[in-house]
């Protein structure tokens, strides 16, 4: 079968099982097994699929028609315009996070600081961090071995040298080290959240994606403890769901945060809070 007409063929087995993006996500499983780029199939699209390669995007089709992420079945994800390597024992990499690489970088003007990301899975936040601010000294943090493994092959494959991974529960390996900027994507779904059982989130890590009966557990915990990691004048960054920016706000402005505000995503939802430890 040529590449056009298995594609075309795809794209309706996958539109019929829910995809949102049938026809995307048939170039990215083509062009994998492939190792073609999507504009090579586009180019190319009257070439014959050969069986062996036939068979192993059936098998990655079928994977997906259950509903198993790209991400996962690729072996990767871009984020930030780094092509970042990906598994199953770390959050995918989403869109909506660069917005929180934007507001870190914007409140990072000195050509030299220290950044921290907290529960760095992929060290898609970190790795981005730090590509665009080489002077900077950048840690990710995560207590999964398998995501730290993973953030160092990415740092590696990328030559990111500005980055060091450590196996940390949160601050718990940090002790005396402060820093200029900490951010963070941590768990914020309640634990009853239908959406759990929706979409890609289904395959991910629950450890990653839950955080006690509001979501709000880690958020607050965060608030408070970033404080003694934190220089005077220093910024914490948050992700969080697009309801929960006013319960994040008021525990950083009850927490003694300074220059509180929630910033949006490129879909206009809250997304990001931010506050500045006193100088």
């Amino acid at each position: 079968m040529r590449i056009e007409q298995l594609l075309l063929q795809a794209s309706t087995c996958l539109k019929d099982a829910g995809s949102a993006t049938p026809r995307l996500d048939a170039e990215l499983l083509l062009g994998h097994v492939l190792g073609r780029e999507r504009t090579w199939l586009y180019t190319w699209s009257d070439r014959e699929v050969a069986p062996a390669d036939r068979r192993r995007f059936d098998a990655l089709l079928a994977a997906r028609v259950a509903g198993e992420p790209i991400a996962y079945l690729t072996g990767e994800r871009e984020f930030w315009g780094l092509r970042l390597r990906t598994h199953a024992s770390t959050l995918i990499p989403r869109p909506e996070t660069e917005c929180l690489v934007e507001a870190a970088l914007a409140r990072a003007a000195a050509t030299r600081g220290r950044a921290l990301d907290l529960g760095t899975g992929s060290g898609a936040i970190a790795l981005a961090f730090a590509s665009e601010r080489p002077g900077w000294h950048v840690s990710g943090v995560d207590r999964i071995a398998d995501a730290l493994a993973l953030a160092r092959g990415n740092a590696a494959r990328l030559g990111i040298a500005n980055v060091e991974f450590l196996v940390s529960d949160w601050f718990s390996a940090l002790s005396g080290r402060r820093f200029d900027l900490i951010l963070a994507n941590p768990p914020y779904i309640a634990d009853d959240d239908p959406h759990l059982d929706q979409g890609d989130v289904r395959f991910e890590p629950r450890s990653a994606l839950v955080a006690g009966a509001d979501g709000l557990a880690d958020l607050r915990h965060l608030v408070v403890a970033a404080r003694d990691h934190l220089v005077p004048g220093g910024w914490l960054l948050l992700e969080h769901g697009w309801t929960q920016g006013p319960a994040v706000s008021e525990a950083l402005l009850r927490a003694g945060y300074e220059e509180v505000a929630t910033l949006t995503d490129l879909a206009g939802q809250p997304r990001v809070a931010i506050g500045r430890l006193p100088a």
